[in-house]
Parts: structure tokens; sequence; C-alpha cells
């Protein structure tokens, strides 16, 4: 159900808890990569431009309800302010008396980031209490961190039963866009699945066979399926307690009619590591010892012709050990036909996204979701505690 955003609503001068993802890598105490802060601004500027002031309350690594002062925000408050060109508060605490006075002197325009609320005990067992503290002094809250919408936890669902909660604008476009790929894909629906574990995408596997017209399948989850084909696989690296598994969603894409491509090839070594001595081969003929790290050229060039005919193209997991040279290849093969393709794309998951940074191909890809696990309990039709806590439009 569409939800309520803050284009639905007036902000001026309400004090707003703004959630947001700023789990950023650090390194030597500064941001090493900002794409998450950068995709806040909209919606902070949106509401800043709006005479709102915002309490920022994010989350950075896992803590684990203790202090850690690796983990603390000062980093990711100068990154922001530097990207917003105004000063960005930081406090260093998440609740309290001296959280309280700084909030009470807010005027419109003004930034408070809090600390890190996984420092907090109550954050991750969604405490009502630690709720009802972070939401006592604002008006509104805003959840734009689509990356945590999986998790009830108290700054990302508990907050919305003290004050009324709306979708910020990087969440809406999400919540649309992921929609689409389900209820309105463009067609022929292309979807790739990859990264290491059928056990991680089951039920995304099972979704898409309903959906999609062509499922390509690569990566460590590809072995389970070969094996699963009756394969022997060598060293490879797959599930061997969801081979049966593999061997049924194979049987319910017959009857779906969804075609399924696994490779046809595979680069294989008997050593991971750069730049390592490595074979092409066909699935039958993966010797004892060698393992299978990447799709072969041949299937690269059979899924990149798939690409080129899809009217939408889905992205989930890389095709091989991206990180390892040579072994990106096939990575790279297809990321590049998605690039020149006129399709309408849409990339979930951090090693992919980080795959097409590095290729200089982000910017080529329609839309990249910023959820790992939101992303794929969204599309296996799961209910996402981060969604449901906000405003339905319909109730309205």
């Amino acid at each position: 159900m569409p939800k309520m955003s803050i284009q639905d609503i007036d902000v001026t001068g309400k004090k707003i808890l703004l959630r947001v993802d700023f789990n950023v890598p650090l390194t030597g105490g500064e941001v090493q990569d900002d794409t998450r802060i950068r995709a806040a601004l909209l919606t902070i500027r949106y509401l800043l431009e709006r005479g709102a002031s915002l309490i920022l309350v994010s989350h950075l690594g896992r803590p684990k309800g203790q202090v850690k002062p690796g983990l603390r925000l000062d980093p990711v408050a100068r990154r922001l302010a530097e990207l917003l060109g105004r000063p960005v508060r930081k406090l260093d605490a998440v609740v309290g008396p001296g959280v309280e006075a700084a909030i009470s002197e807010l005027t419109p325009g003004d930034i408070i980031l809090l600390e890190n609320v996984r420092f907090e005990k109550g954050e991750e067992k969604n405490d009502p209490e630690l709720a009802r503290l972070l939401a006592k002094q604002a008006d509104i809250f805003v959840n734009d961190a689509f990356g945590t919408a999986h998790r009830a936890h108290a700054s990302t669902a508990g907050v919305a039963g003290y004050i009324p909660a709306y979708a910020g604008l990087l969440m809406n476009k999400e919540i649309e866009v992921l929609s689409r790929c389900l209820e309105n894909p463009g067609r022929p629906l292309l979807v790739i699945l990859g990264g290491a574990k059928v056990s991680d995408k089951i039920n995304v596997v099972r979704r898409f066979l309903a959906l999609a017209d062509t499922l390509l399948i690569g990566g460590g989850m590809a072995n389970t399926f070969l094996a699963a084909q009756g394969y022997a696989m060598g060293d490879s690296f797959y599930e061997q307690d969801r081979v049966d598994e593999a061997a049924r969603l194979l049987e319910e894409s017959r009857q779906s009619g969804c075609q399924v491509m696994l490779p046809e090839d595979l680069a294989v070594t008997l050593e991971l590591k750069e730049n390592s001595p490595f074979d092409i081969v066909a699935p039958d003929a993966i010797r004892e010892g060698w393992k299978a790290v990447d799709i072969g050229p041949e299937t690269a060039r059979r899924f990149s012709a798939a690409v080129a005919q899809a009217g939408m193209v889905i992205w989930n997991g890389p095709l091989g050990v991206f990180e390892t040279p040579p072994f990106h290849r096939g990575t790279e093969a297809v990321a590049r036909a998605i690039a020149a393709s006129s399709a309408y794309s849409v990339v979930g998951g951090g090693d992919v996204v980080a795959a097409l940074e590095q290729l200089g191909l982000a910017k080529e890809i329609s839309f990249i979701s910023t959820g790992g696990g939101a992303t794929l309990e969204f599309w296996e039709g799961k209910e996402l505690p981060g969604i449901a806590a906000l405003k339905d439009k319909e109730s309205q």
C-alpha cells in the first residue's frame, strides 16, 4: 500500500526526527565512502528549505549496545556539513537531558545529529522507552533509511507509536521502484541473481520464477544449482544442504515457464588469490581440487545477449569473486551489457553496487537500491517493519 511522504504534509516550523542510514565505512577517522550520506541529501534539503529543523538519528556498525569510540558519528557529521555547506551539530548522546536541551533550542534550518543509536541497548530490542524518549520532543518522524526498514528497532519502527510517521523522499522512491518490479515490471523481465548462497535467496528465486521471463543465475549460488543437475563440482563452494531445494526450484521453473539460465562454462582455479592460474571449463569438466569462481566467457556472452533483449533488468549479487582479479570478468561483462542496454535497470546489494562504482558504471543504472537485506525481503513479499509503521495514503 502506498505510504504518505513528506510531500503530503506541511513541515514548516516542525521539529523532525529523521532516521537516516549513515552506516558508512570509516578509515583513519574519516568517511571512506559517502554514498549513503549523499543519498539522504535530497530529503534533508527538502525539509530544510521548507523551514523544518532536523534531529538526525543513525546507526554505524554493530556496537551491540556498547559505546565504541571508533563507531562514533563525528566523522559523519563533518562530512554531512561539508556536503550541505552548513553547520551540523553532533551530540555525544542519543537521549537524555543534554539532548533534550539541545533539541529545545532548535530553530528552523538547524540540524542536530545524535550519537550512534546502536550504542543504546534498547535500539535493537525495539525498547518502547527508548522509542518514547527519541520521539519526545519531535513533532514528526520521517524514515528515510530503507536499508534498515527490515529491522523492527526503536528508531525505525518503535518511534512511530508516539508521533506521526512519514516516508522520506529516498524511502518513497525505494518503495515505488521496488513495488514496480513486482507489480508492473517492464517486459521481457530479466532477473540476474548471484552471490554465494542459495539459502539467502530461495524465496526471492521462487518469487521471480512466478514473475520473470528469464532468470540468470551466477556466482557461488549457481554452483549449488549445477550440483542439483548432477555435476561434480570439485572443490567449488556450494551448499550441499540446499541441493534438493535447488532441484525443486528448477522443476518449478519448468512449470512456471520462466527460462532459467545457468553457466555453460566456468572459470576455475586451484587457489583463490589475485592473478592465480585458471582455466575455462564446462560444468562437467571440473577436476578434483579445482574451484569454480566465475562464469566463463561463453556464459557472459549469453547473459549479455539476454540483457540486450530485456525491457527491464533486476540484478542482485555478483557473478564471480569480483574482488579477486581475474575473476571479476563475468560480473564486469554483464555490468557493461546492462549499462549499454535501453532496459530499465534496478540493482540491489552492496557487492554489485561496489562493482558498478569501481567500473564507473553506476550512473548508467536506472535505479540503485540502498538496501541489502531490506531489498531482498521486499522482493520476497515480506512486510518490512520500518515501512509498515508509516502512515498509509489510503487511511487519510
